[in-house]
């Protein structure tokens, strides 16, 4: 039952984006035709990029995974979001930083074969958080030289900016790794993101053969 409602909200971000981009072809704007389609697009990699791989997605990963795309293009760029609200880009660059601390984790936890007890717990976390820190890092690296070369404005503020998105994708993707740690504890049950982790892990055993997780 938990399912149904994110599948709901999965469809109407997508019917949203389809009448978004037909109303601007409409009235002839051009270039929010162009951003809807783009994010329509965007929100269906996840889900094709897991057919790709043969992994099968929990519904509440894939569905906060189209919201953040949502959120990032089209609110963000088509109407401007990160200009009228200022928390706009540190929530975005906080929560994809904590997406990133999972991924990271469950690729880890991939490599060990679903084994808790293959490595300590702090040490996949650690490398968990590492992981996604990088991710951060090289995404303003990626700013930094689309302005030098393309003219954009991604940096915005310059070095604040760039330095206030570093401290927020380190904090984020410490939420993302303490959630791996509680995992490979034990506690998904009990604490942030562990039982999404655990529902990956059931959803795509032929991965984690060596888990514990029952079916």
């Amino acid at each position: 039952m938990l399912h149904l409602p994110n599948i709901s909200i999965v469809r109407l971000v997508r019917v949203t984006l389809i009448v978004a981009a037909i109303g601007a072809l409409v009235l002839e704007r051009w270039s929010l035709c162009f951003v809807a389609l783009a994010t329509l697009g965007a929100s269906m990699l996840p889900d094709l990029l897991a057919r790709r791989m043969c992994l099968r997605l929990p519904v509440p990963f894939l569905t906060y995974s189209v919201l953040f795309i949502f959120a990032t293009l089209f609110l963000g760029e088509a109407f401007d979001f990160y200009e009228r609200y200022w928390w706009w880009d540190i929530a975005l660059h906080g929560t994809s930083a904590m997406g990133f601390g999972l991924v990271g984790f469950v690729f880890i936890f991939y490599l060990f074969e679903g084994d808790r007890y293959a490595a300590p717990a702090w040490a996949i976390a650690f490398i968990s958080w590492c992981c996604a820190v990088a991710i951060g890092t090289m995404w303003e690296i990626f700013e930094f030289t689309a302005d030098m070369t393309l003219g954009t404005n991604m940096l915005k503020s310059g070095l604040p900016d760039t330095m206030g998105d570093l401290i927020v994708d380190m904090l984020g993707a410490l939420f993302g790794a303490i959630s791996g740690y509680l995992y490979m504890k034990g506690l998904e049950r009990g604490g942030l993101l562990a039982w999404l982790i655990a529902d990956f892990v059931r959803l795509n055993r032929r991965l984690f053969r060596r888990s514990d997780e029952p079916d």
